[in-house]
């Protein structure tokens, strides 16, 4: 079920909310049942052939992924810092990524194996369940932190609760068994204003970014990638620039939107998730960039890959090489490919080089740059990164290769540079975009990106997720843009419903929807 969507917005939502304030008076775990049940119904609506009949294969799948790491994770819990222990979260481990492993790269490596062997004859078509790399994560690190000692023996009932409850279930974000239990314990029900205020204000903001401005970003994007994997000629320097920074714009908006939204509908009932977006393009350094971007993700790679792998701890060649590798890997968790694989590779390479220039600059005395250019060559950085990502999605399906996905990132590439001229958008017979669409939402994007505060910001007094108060720990003076439990405000909000209505026509999938 997609939060852009009539069926979650006024059906299943409303539902949901107004079953679980009913259950304030109830026992705990029923109040708990209720949002299990919804969130099964939530993630078991998806049908991936919607031409075939529907399947309870699908939800039989995380239950038995739930079942099997919650009697992992009490074991373990029982057996802490031993050798038992630890071979028993080997095998867990083992079996979370097998699961993955197999829906996620059997496909892909059968058809590695094909062509290099001519075996198998036929390539499997293995249908990726939904949310699975997100629910996997999430219970290694529960299976992890349990070995650790670092958890406690949960309910069944709340174990559930904690991997399935459906805002953060299809998209992330990834949340920590010790930021959700203590606040599902707390309260049974919220059924304060203040809570339904906010969340239903950052509810809207985050339909409006998705549906408003980054899904007609995606028409200009898609139109020029298009013409790179499969078009009778290269994209123009400036087809190639207007196709990369409206993708690079139409993925901050879809995932900013979706975080938002996932982050609202869950403060509804009275839950604060961990921020997962925080102007990633605002950074002054891949570094910084890489903790605002998925932030909850970057978080899971760190504690759980960087550090087991020796961190900074083993010198600075292996430090070096740890970062490659958990980018790498990072890169192929978001899709078996060629193209994910070197999105990841590059960005290995760029924290590398940005911890070795810091090195230099601290060992040598050298001032910073200055902000604006530091922001402009970290945002170059990472737009060029995003050509590989975006060349993904030719890589992968019935029809896809990775050739196509190699040429229309070498196309779009060296377009970009001018190896094909310095022409701007072509005479109009020949336009792929009309001219007049092309630069006017990405100049407004760009400014938005740059200039406007973002939805944390906005909210700040009323703490929108967990962690935000490491970027604003003093609030200080209120700034007449901060959100207020106002009239005024609350026209603004209808206003964003109204504009997202008349966009409604077309639903769209968020780019992280299916990873």
């Amino acid at each position: 079920m997609l939060f852009n969507s009539y069926i979650y917005l006024l059906l299943f939502l409303p539902i949901t909310l107004i079953g679980f304030l009913m259950l304030q008076r109830a026992p705990l775990r029923v109040a708990f049942g209720w949002l299990v049940l919804m969130s099964l119904a939530f993630y078991g609506w998806w049908n991936p052939e919607p031409s075939e009949p529907w399947t309870p294969f699908y939800i039989v799948l995380i239950l038995g992924s739930c079942i099997g790491n919650y009697f992992f994770g009490r074991y373990l819990s029982g057996h802490k810092h031993t050798p038992k222990g630890k071979g028993i979260l080997t095998l867990g481990v083992v079996a979370n990524l097998g699961l993955l492993g197999y829906y996620k790269y059997a496909g892909f490596l059968a058809g590695l194996s094909k062509a290099a062997t001519g075996w198998p004859a036929d390539v499997p078509h293995i249908v990726l369940p939904l949310a699975i790399s997100f629910f996997t994560f999430l219970q290694i690190a529960y299976l992890v932190d349990a070995y650790r000692g670092e958890t406690e023996e949960y309910h069944f009932t709340d174990y559930l609760l904690f991997v399935t409850f459906f805002p953060h279930l299809i998209a992330g974000p990834l949340v920590h068994h010790k930021e959700m239990m203590p606040q599902f314990a707390r309260k049974k029900a919220s059924g304060r204003t203040l809570d339904l205020s906010v969340g239903l204000t950052i509810l809207a903001i985050g339909l409006f970014k998705k549906v408003v401005v980054g899904d007609n970003l995606s028409t200009v994007s898609t139109g020029f990638f298009d013409l790179a994997a499969n078009g009778a000629r290269p994209p123009t320097f400036g087809e190639a620039w207007a196709g990369a920074l409206a993708y690079a714009l139409h993925l901050y908006f879809d995932f900013s939107g979706y975080s938002d939204m996932a982050i609202g509908s869950a403060r509804l009932f009275g839950i604060r998730f961990p921020l997962n977006f925080h102007s990633p393009y605002k950074a002054d350094s891949v570094v910084e960039f890489w903790r605002r971007w998925h932030m909850t993700l970057s978080r899971f790679l760190r504690d759980y890959l960087y550090i087991p792998l020796g961190g900074n701890r083993k010198g600075k060649v292996r430090r070096y090489i740890n970062l490659l590798l958990t980018m790498v890997l990072g890169g192929i968790w978001h899709g078996a490919g060629f193209a994910f694989l070197l999105w990841g590779l590059l960005h290995g390479l760029y924290l590398c080089i940005n911890h070795a220039w810091f090195a230099f600059r601290k060992k040598h005395g050298i001032k910073p740059l200055v902000k604006p250019v530091a922001i402009a060559l970290t945002f170059l950085a990472v737009l060029l990164a995003w050509v590989p990502f975006k060349a993904g999605v030719y890589e992968h399906g019935r029809n896809g290769s990775t050739a196509k996905a190699i040429h229309a990132t070498t196309t779009m590439l060296s377009s970009m540079i001018g190896v094909h001229g310095f022409k701007g958008l072509p005479e109009l017979a020949l336009q792929v975009v009309k001219e007049s669409r092309v630069w006017k939402p990405i100049l407004v994007a760009l400014a938005a990106v740059f200039f406007l505060p973002n939805t944390q910001q906005i909210l700040r007094r009323y703490r929108p997720a967990l962690g935000y108060d490491d970027f604003d720990p003093k609030p200080g003076k209120r700034r007449w843009w901060e959100w207020r439990p106002t009239p005024l405000f609350a026209c603004l909000t209808l206003a964003m419903l109204y504009l997202t209505a008349r966009e409604f026509d077309k639903i769209s999938e968020f780019i992280y929807f299916q990873f």
